[in-house]
């Protein structure tokens, strides 16, 4: 989601410098031009995008509110509030003034899509639909637009309304790798006509995310064909352009579960003082090991909404630890946290999480996978909260992290890129889920997720009885939940339950020997 903004006023000189890419120069010309007036509204609407783009939030936050206080009608600056608030992490205002942006009935397709978009962040993809749409009817030939619409639709399982609009894309930009992987990921059956039309991409793409985008297009392709040895040759490829971009060392993410680990290990950390009632519904776990399926199984009950995957305990951590280091968990932020209120950690939490749309039901569930890493915190905070925690054989966690290309800004995920890196990290988080259950006995209830696959009902019952639900037949009929999926799980869960994905590995057992001699090494079952 950028900072765009339409060309359209009688400032377009200053729009664009932001659409050139050169929002101090942008910033510069605005202030120019408030000095000569500073009642100029739509000058100060440039400067606080240009702003938001240097990175100055606050500022552009304070400069957008006067405009729109100046301006209280303008769809247009509306829209960029809620963009501006998004960023500051005010998620809650964010999505008022989203809803505030579409009253003032917008028709300019960039202003509906700087909406949408800010619906989607916010997990409102009902409300983001609409104006995709309407924003791609409005100016059909740009494909951010259709991107974005193609996505959404994704989400509500319209495959064949999704793949025409990855399919326009391709017509005018043959080498747009995130359509070639967005069509792949609707997983319908491929043909060997895509995957050439994918590795012909390939020799036209220069930007090496997008050649990233395009090998993981072109190894779904080939799985689907039964080519696993090309399939692997793509991933290869694609994953080792990948971490060469990322400057990643695997004894960072180590460093955090020794980190973890210790604060735990004799006095829980924080101060007992919780009185919280409120018991959210974790669902962790490795991601790409069935959290996805989980979610939409205790979501399908009638009590229980899914919020999707919240950031908002990882947020909260960081919040009460107040430490400038730059990620957002690191041993110095865990080391601050000693002594800190569990109570208000909840409460901090329950603040970001009730600002998602599904949150705001007595039960909800937070799917954010690595908050396998924060269970202790979690555990402190609401004395009353359940966690279930998804566990799939190490192989295939392996694979099924190793195959998919997660959001490429994301901090989370980038052991992912290596197979061995991948392998070390499934071992860390065995290991520290075994510390987990000696430290909080009878507190975690883990669903093996083949165990789930062979006897769905039977697992179900036991994953409600944890939660303290009641017995709901719904459970079972997950798919048919209606509901927005903004997970690479999208296409599977709106399927019966089914065991395709188990022992998946096993067709890619030819390159996976150091993995496999590493886990039986360490004493860890491959399947």
């Amino acid at each position: 989601m950028t900072g765009a903004v339409s060309n359209r006023s009688a400032h377009s000189p200053l729009r664009a410098l932001l659409a050139a890419g050169d929002p101090a120069k942008a910033l510069a010309a605005a202030g120019a031009a408030l000095a000569r007036d500073p009642a100029d509204a739509d000058a100060g609407f440039i400067a606080a995008v240009a702003l938001a783009e240097t990175g100055r939030i606050s500022d552009a936050l304070k400069a957008i509110g006067a405009v729109v206080r100046a301006a209280p009608g303008n769809s247009e600056y509306l829209a960029q509030h809620a963009r501006i608030l998004l960023l500051a992490r005010r998620e809650g205002e964010a999505l008022a003034a989203a809803r505030l942006a579409v009253e003032k009935a917008p028709c300019d397709p960039l202003v509906l899509d700087t909406i949408g978009c800010v619906f989607a962040r916010l997990g409102a993809h009902e409300e983001a639909l609409p104006l995709f749409e309407q924003a791609v009817a409005a100016q059909p030939d740009l494909s951010e637009y259709r991107f974005n619409l193609a996505s959404t639709l994704g989400f509500f399982g319209r495959v064949d309304d999704a793949a025409l609009q990855y399919e326009a894309i391709i017509a005018r930009e043959p080498a747009h790798g995130r359509a070639h992987l967005g069509l792949a990921g609707l997983k319908r059956r491929p043909n060997a006509e895509g995957v050439a039309r994918i590795e012909s991409a390939l020799t036209a793409a220069s930007d090496p995310l997008e050649q990233v985008r395009l090998h993981y297009a072109a190894a779904a392709g080939f799985e689907g064909l039964q080519d696993h040895d090309r399939a692997f040759d793509h991933l290869a490829k694609g994953n080792a352009i990948h971490r060469a971009r990322l400057g990643y060392a695997f004894a960072d993410d180590e460093a955090v579960f020794d980190a973890v680990r210790r604060s735990f290990v004799t006095d829980l950390p924080l101060r007992s003082d919780s009185t919280l009632e409120d018991a959210p519904l974790f669902v962790v776990g490795l991601p790409r090991t069935g959290t996805t399926l989980v979610d939409r199984i205790l979501s399908s009950h009638p009590a229980v909404t899914s919020a999707g995957e919240l950031q908002a305990m990882p947020l909260a951590v960081k919040q009460l630890a107040q430490t400038g280091s730059r990620m957002v968990l690191d041993p110095e932020t865990i080391g601050a946290l000693q002594g800190a209120s569990a109570q208000v950690l909840g409460e901090l939490y329950l603040s970001r999480a009730r600002q998602n749309a599904g949150a705001q039901s007595s039960r909800f569930t937070d799917k954010f996978p690595l908050n396998f890493l924060y269970i202790g915190w979690i555990l402190q905070a609401f004395p009353n909260a359940r966690v279930l925690c998804l566990r799939r054989g190490a192989m295939d966690s392996v694979w099924s992290n190793y195959k998919h290309l997660f959001a490429t800004g994301s901090p989370y995920y980038r052991w992912s890129y290596d197979l061995m890196d991948t392998a070390r990290y499934v071992l860390l988080f065995q290991r520290l889920m075994a510390f987990w259950r000696q430290r909080f006995p009878g507190r975690i209830h883990e669903v093996t997720y083949e165990w789930l696959v062979a006897d769905q009902e039977a697992n179900t019952r036991k994953m409600l009885a944890h939660c303290g639900l009641e017995w709901d037949a719904a459970c079972l009929d997950f798919h048919q939940n209606a509901a927005a999926v903004a997970t690479p799980s999208a296409q599977q869960v709106r399927e019966p339950m089914n065991a395709r994905a188990i022992g998946r590995w096993r067709a890619y057992e030819a390159h996976l020997g150091e993995v496999m001699a590493f886990f039986t090494a360490n004493g860890i079952p491959l399947d």
